[in-house]
């Protein structure tokens, strides 16, 4: 497979994996996004519960969904989240990425993305490209992750990016999990451009 290659543009970023693989384009959360959203979150319903806590039925069911996006939407108006979600040519979303308790120059990252694009590189790429935006465009200056010991393809895509393992974390519903940290300052980004620390 071909190393995935990213160009950022202001609000849209596309992602391209593979020569045979459609382009993907990382986009702010929009009211708009929701009917797909929903599909997304239900068709990888089964997967994303193999490796995380399941959000449960009330979730999945389309108004309960529809005033919960709503209700996410104002709080992204705050800015102290920024949710992002990846999209295929065909208007599918392949993937959500956010970054949630923006404050003093830190924020959380979370993702996940649909089974049928694993292994392309796209998880890698899109944390990668979000956290140049996270540097470049939101002044962030530091990113925090958690996730399960047993989720090692998402240790494998943080690991890739650059962050560090930092400890122990509290998950949902009391599971623990890895804590990870990433310095968006000092060789973050460099290594893409050849530039030493």
């Amino acid at each position: 497979m071909a190393a995935t290659d990213l160009t950022h543009a202001a609000d849209n970023t596309p992602v391209s994996g593979s020569a045979s693989a459609p382009e993907f384009v990382l986009e702010r959360l929009r009211a708009d996004h929701a009917p797909a959203l929903l599909a997304f979150e239900r068709e990888n319903r089964a997967y994303f519960a193999a490796s995380v806590p399941d959000r449960g039925d009330d979730f999945f069911e389309e108004a309960g969904f529809a005033a919960r996006h709503r209700a996410l939407l104002d709080e992204q108006e705050t800015g102290t989240i920024l949710f992002h979600v990846l999209v295929a040519g065909d208007g599918e979303i392949v993937g959500r990425f956010n970054l949630i308790d923006v404050a003093d120059g830190s924020a959380e990252l979370g993702y996940r993305v649909a089974e049928k694009v694993t292994g392309r590189g796209l998880a890698t790429a899109t944390v990668r490209e979000l956290c140049v935006r996270a540097r470049d465009e939101y002044g962030l200056r530091r990113l925090t992750a958690g996730t399960t010991a047993e989720n090692s393809a998402s240790r494998a895509v943080l690991a890739r990016v650059g962050f560090g393992a930092v400890g122990s974390v509290p998950l949902r519903l009391g599971i623990s999990g890895i804590a990870y940290e990433l310095d968006l300052g000092g060789s973050f980004g460099r290594e893409r451009s050849g530039t030493s620390s």
